[in-house]
């Protein structure tokens, strides 16, 4: 008997070039001048795709390299042997994967490239213990519970657009100034918006856990042992270095503020702290090299992505929708509006920088045309860029790698996260203005 047509999930690289076609489709149908040609237009924008492409090859190399340092300090063997410990804890599959989820929102929260790492490896130790000592959980649930530190990393301390905006000589400081990390990512409001978010999380995946069925098979997946004894001390010394020299920036904290901490910064301290805890040179890079193929995903399509916002921002594309946000809304609902076209956006430039470059001028001029709080609308579309990674499978591509599970599996249960944390944050966003 002839099996019916099944329809399987789009990967991570297709729904690149899903997105791509749609935006190539929106280009041309809303922003074409009515003089010109579809035939020639459609030139046009393929040129603005080409034009962006390359474009982000230093950002493409900065996300590549923080998830390639950061996964080489997870399999370190002191975080390593921490995350066995702590896999010892799971002892059903609610504990499992609540701790999971505790354990990456957590890390998360403090750098966006080390939390999305350590939830991945952290998610397979739980795995790994769960099937050794027989214990059922659901281990894709778990997976997904090691991805939630993107949900609350732009409110968190490696924000892209607070982090920007604080620098003294930021692209946008002659129309808002410095906003200081005091005013956004250390305010009261975005502390209470973390930590009702993460409560709702925590409650939503108990639910989770609870319902749905568990299962001891982990898909097959090979490693390179780092956790030998060091044979020499160079990384030591070349680590101590490295940390030695990020000091200096940390001591200029009071004459500059928290600006120093850029993606740069972060990518210096991950591979000074990574050399000083693998101590001996060969097994760094012998981390490195098995960290290095979980950023195949972003290698290969942070161009596409690229190529995207060339699309969204030389057609003029980014600016129309932005502008139907702030046409069709006052000074009480802009705030929501920016943070669900936040969230929009992402899906089609999963990169808060990126995404903060283009819409961040648009919506600082609706800002001040509202009289709003620059600060507050700055987190408002920081909270939307964040909402949507759980839609967005592109930053789940390392977790994929490590933990074997497939992009379906993972997004079949963040978009139930999606929908409690679109409610949580939209009415955050509607109450702190």
């Amino acid at each position: 008997m002839k099996q019916g047509l099944r329809l399987s999930f789009p990967t991570p690289f297709e729904i690149a070039l899903l997105l791509t076609a749609f935006c190539l489709a929106g280009a041309i149908l809303f922003t074409r001048p009515a003089t010109v040609g579809v035939a020639t237009y459609t030139m046009e924008v393929l040129g603005f795709w080409k034009m962006g492409f390359w474009e982000l090859l230093e950002f493409t190399l900065q996300m590549v390299l923080i998830l390639v340092f950061g996964h080489a300090l997870a399999i370190s063997p002191v975080v390593d042997k921490g995350l066995v410990a702590m896999a010892k804890y799971a002892k059903d599959n609610i504990t499992a994967v609540l701790l999971t989820a505790g354990i990456t929102l957590l890390a998360g929260y403090i750098n966006w490239g080390f939390g999305l790492i350590l939830g991945a490896l952290f998610a397979r130790k739980i795995g790994e213990h769960s099937q050794a000592n027989q214990i059922p959980i659901n281990y894709p649930l778990v997976a997904a519970a090691g991805y939630v530190g993107m949900l609350v990393w732009h409110g968190g301390f490696s924000g892209s657009a607070p982090l920007k905006v604080a620098e003294p000589n930021h692209f946008l400081i002659d129309k808002i100034g410095v906003i200081g990390v005091g005013e956004t990512l250390l305010s009261p409001f975005n502390f209470t918006i973390n930590a009702v978010l993460v409560l709702a999380i925590l409650l939503t995946f108990y639910f989770l856990a609870k319902s749905k069925k568990t299962t001891t098979t982990l898909p097959e997946r090979s490693e390179v042992s780092i956790l030998e004894k060091p044979k020499n001390y160079l990384g030591l010394i070349v680590g101590l270095v490295i940390l030695g020299l990020s000091l200096v920036d940390f001591f200029s904290i009071p004459h500059e503020g928290l600006g120093f901490i850029t993606l740069n910064f972060v990518n210096f301290f991950l591979l000074g702290i990574g050399l000083c805890l693998h101590r001996d040179l060969n097994h760094y890079v012998k981390a490195i090299q098995n960290a290095l193929g979980g950023a195949t995903g972003i290698i290969l399509q942070f161009p596409f992505y690229a190529g995207i916002l060339g699309i969204l921002k030389y057609s003029g594309l980014l600016v129309l929708v932005a502008a139907f946000f702030g046409e069709n809304s006052s000074a009480s609902t802009f705030p929501v509006w920016t943070f669900f076209s936040a969230a929009l956006i992402n899906l089609f430039v999963p990169s808060g920088g990126g995404q903060w470059a283009v819409q961040g001028p648009v919506v600082m001029e609706a800002a001040k045309t509202f009289g709003l709080s620059y600060a507050k609308v700055i987190m408002a579309l920081a909270y939307g860029d964040q909402l949507s990674n759980m839609l967005q499978p592109f930053w789940a591509l390392p977790l994929l790698a490590i933990t074997g599970v497939s992009a379906k599996e993972v997004i079949r249960y963040t978009a139930v996260v999606f929908l409690v944390a679109a409610i949580v944050l939209g009415v955050g966003v509607y109450l702190m203005f």
